[in-house]
Parts: structure tokens; C-alpha cells; sequence
């Protein structure tokens, strides 16, 4: 089968696509047949072998598909045929996939293999960071970073799925600002001075929950928005710089930084990923939950797709197609 590997760590510009085995399923495996592969910023920085998962090259990157059961084990609940998308950790970037049994969820009709393929890693992470980390109340204002891109859009339709009153999303162009305002948010900002206009806003009077995957400099102006008991999430830091906070900066509103290692967590809780999309299947049923796709590259494009992630030029999830 073909699949793309890291075949050194000299960045997204050096991925190979590469004949490889079709991988064997073990006993608590299933044997997916690709529809469409999720790329996000974790494939980027294994690249450089910068994320903390770092297997031995050569190997096959990919957290996430989307496609067709090929063959899965006596009782598992998934048969040849069924659609699914699948949490396979590595090997997603190929034509075959293995994914254990804890990371495969039904697929409901109504979204296609590459609309799945951009639910697992941003949709349950947004569902760790705003329910299970944020404890996000109805009513609350969510203020999204970065709102344009995988996790943006999922963290928009999530927060707006589980009750939140106002969704403001910061984006540095208005093509972003659109796709952002597409995916859900009721308002959407500029991410210079992203602070003052904000604060513009009609009937503004502070943000509950800030959602950062970006950090850089605009952290200390993140925890500013905050009103009392508000929360700042740290998924991650897009933007490569990882900002420092002053601690007494969280006395003031008696305001919370908070950590959202969804990969730790989902790890060492093996049913947590169940319950996650127990949790999210009325809500892509009832069409609040529907991921924009930005981006579809053939798989001999994922340099391309990589690259394109790198440089933050992505409008909604980027997927590779074999």
C-alpha cells in the first residue's frame, strides 16, 4: 500500500511517499480502509521530532481517519463495510490503517469520510477543554484563538453545542474572521489588538472561557478579557513562542490558567474517548456539529498539506485523501 513517512526531521518539505506492507491486525485491532487522513499541527512538529510522541524513523504520521472497516475482531460491534472514524495514534497518512478498539466511533451518514476524518483529535480535544477541564456553564462567553483553523472551528461548534451564550473568535485576517463566523461565532475579531475591540463589542462585560492553541504574545491580554472566575485554556502554541504568565495577574478577578493535555488524559483513561463522543453524537446529528473542511490534498501532497499547516494558511481542517 502507499503511505507517506518521516524518513528524517528536517521538516514538512522532506516527507516521502513510500510502498509499504498492509498492516496486520492484532487482536484488539481494526483494519481500516482510508477515506481520508486528519492533518494537524502535532504532524508538523514530529517533522522536527519537537512532539512528545517521537517514534524512530522512518515512520508513518497520522492520528486520525475516517473510511471502511476492512476486518475487526468477533464482538468488537464494527463489521466489513461499516463507516467509522478512528483515533490510530500513528499510520493515518496511508491507504490502510490499524486502530485499537478504544478509538473507533460509528460515523454517522450524514458527514463524509473527510468531514470524519477532522472529528477525533479537535472535536474531543475541544470536548476535554471546555467540559471536562472548563466545567463551561449555559450562558458563559468562549473567546476562541487561532478560530479559523481545526481546532478553532471544533472549539466554536463545542462551546456552542454545550451551552455557551456568546462565541467571539480571534482571527488575523477576514477570510478567517468568515470562516470562523461560518462555523458558529457570533462575533469575530481582528487577533491585533485583538483586546480593544473586543471590549468594542455590543453588550461586552468580559469573557468566562479563553481558548488559546496559539500563545505567543497575546496570552497577557487573553487573561485581561477575563471577568471573575473566568479561565484561559492552553491547548497548544501554533505560533511557537510559549508565553510566561504573572501569577499575580490570577489574583486579581480570582481568574484561572489552566493546562488541556487531552492526549494525556484519553491515554490513561481507556473508556474516555467513548464517553467524549457519546457526548458529541446528538450534537453532529443535529447538525450543530459539523466540521468545515478547508482543505482536501491527494496523500502524494502532504508535503504540501504540512507545509500549509506550518505556515497557519489553514481555513478549517486540512485532510489528505489516498
Amino acid at each position: 500500500m502507499r503511505a507517506i513517512q518521516i524518513v528524517n526531521l528536517d521538516g514538512p518539505s522532506t516527507v516521502e511517499l513510500v510502498e509499504v506492507p498492509t498492516p496486520e491486525p492484532g487482536a484488539d485491532q481494526v483494519l481500516i480502509k482510508v477515506g481520508a487522513s486528519g492533518v494537524s499541527f502535532p504532524e508538523v512538529l514530529q517533522t522536527r521530532g519537537r512532539y512528545q510522541m517521537k517514534p524512530p524513523v522512518p515512520f508513518t504520521p497520522g492520528s486520525e481517519v475516517a473510511g471502511e472497516v476492512v476486518s475487526a475482531p468477533e464482538g468488537s460491534g464494527f463489521a466489513p463495510g461499516d463507516r467509522v472514524a478512528a483515533m490510530v495514534l500513528l499510520g493515518g497518512f496511508a491507504e490502510y490503517a490499524l486502530a485499537p478498539l478504544t478509538g473507533m466511533f460509528p460515523l454517522p451518514d450524514r458527514l463524509s469520510f473527510a468531514q470524519g476524518a477532522a472529528l477525533p483529535l479537535n472535536y474531543l480535544t475541544a470536548h476535554f477543554a471546555l467540559v471536562t477541564r472548563a466545567h463551561i456553564q449555559p450562558g458563559e462567553v468562549v473567546l476562541v484563538h487561532g478560530a479559523a483553523g481545526g481546532v478553532g472551528t471544533a472549539t466554536i461548534q463545542a462551546a456552542k453545542a454545550f451551552g455557551a451564550g456568546r462565541v467571539i473568535a480571534v482571527a488575523s485576517t477576514e477570510e478567517k474572521r468568515n470562516i470562523a463566523l461560518a462555523a458558529g461565532a457570533d462575533d469575530a475579531v481582528p487577533a491585533d489588538g485583538f483586546l480593544d475591540a473586543v471590549r468594542a463589542l455590543d453588550g461586552f462585560e468580559g469573557v468566562d472561557i479563553v481558548v488559546d492553541p496559539v500563545g505567543g504574545d497575546r496570552f497577557t491580554d487573553s487573561i485581561r478579557t477575563l471577568r471573575r472566575h473566568g479561565r484561559v485554556l492552553v491547548i497548544g502554541f501554533t505560533e511557537g513562542a510559549i508565553p510566561e504568565v504573572k501569577v499575580n495577574r490570577l489574583l486579581l478577578n480570582n481568574v484561572s490558567v489552566m493546562g488541556v493535555g487531552w492526549g494525556e488524559y484519553a491515554l490513561s483513561n481507556p473508556a474516555f474517548m467513548q464517553e467524549q463522543w457519546a457526548d458529541l453524537v446528538p450534537h453532529i446529528e443535529s447538525g450543530v456539529i459539523t466540521p468545515p473542511v478547508g482543505f482536501e490534498f491527494p496523500l502524494e501532497d502532504a508535503s504540501k498539506a504540512l507545509t500549509l499547516m506550518d505556515e497557519r494558511g489553514a481555513l478549517g481542517k486540512v485532510v489528505l485523501v489516498p
